[in-house]
């Protein structure tokens, strides 16, 4: 079975067409039009070890909320529909992530209910011209869409892209493991029977 998702989402204010594959690293290649989360997702692939490809028309115009958010909106929804019934899958995932000074924990659930919660503090309020209080944004709505407990945790650091970039690392590593199908699972890993 292939665990696929291609999504495509109009706004008025954006415009995204997304390709997610969970069992092939590559291609990777993704335009937002916002250089820094282009480097933010491309990581987050490489290091989950999935394959994307993103290409939006966002309203930059304004600023990089709109696009950012929307882009995590539907990361989100790619995952719930690449994974579909969810039989025999891990579930849980749990990674530490060090990027020089920085340490993160990400720990995820595909438990079926979204929750986010994002220890950070970011001191730099931008980086070039992206604003980092967006980045919650993003997170937020991939929780959302991918209808997963996300808990996200800058343990210490001191620089705020080393913080950003080691959140993204973290938690792809976090969704590889909790994707990862393991034979031994009969059903879903749930006593629900489903998640």
């Amino acid at each position: 079975m292939s665990r696929t998702a291609t999504i495509k989402r109009d706004t008025f204010e954006t415009q995204i067409e997304l390709t997610l594959n969970l069992d092939e690293q590559t291609p990777i290649k993704v335009d937002t039009g916002i250089g820094y989360i282009n480097h933010m997702l491309t990581l987050f692939a490489k290091h989950g070890r999935f394959g994307l490809q993103v290409d939006v028309k966002g309203d930059l115009q304004v600023d990089s909320h709109h696009t950012t958010e929307d882009v995590g909106i539907v990361l989100g929804e790619a995952f719930t529909q690449a994974l579909g019934d969810k039989v025999g899958i891990e579930r849980y995932g749990a990674q530490f992530v060090p990027m020089d000074e920085t340490l993160t924990r990400a720990v995820v659930d595909l438990s079926g209910r979204s929750y986010l919660v994002l220890k950070a503090e970011l001191a730099a309020p931008t980086l070039g011209t992206f604003e980092t209080e967006v980045v919650e944004d993003f997170w937020q709505g991939f929780a959302d869409q991918a209808k997963a407990n996300v808990h996200i945790e800058v343990l210490y650091g001191r620089n705020t892209h080393h913080k950003i970039e080691s959140m993204f690392k973290a938690v792809g590593r976090a969704m590889r493991q909790a994707v990862t199908i393991n034979p031994e699972i009969k059903g879903v890993n749930s006593t629900k029977g489903q998640i």
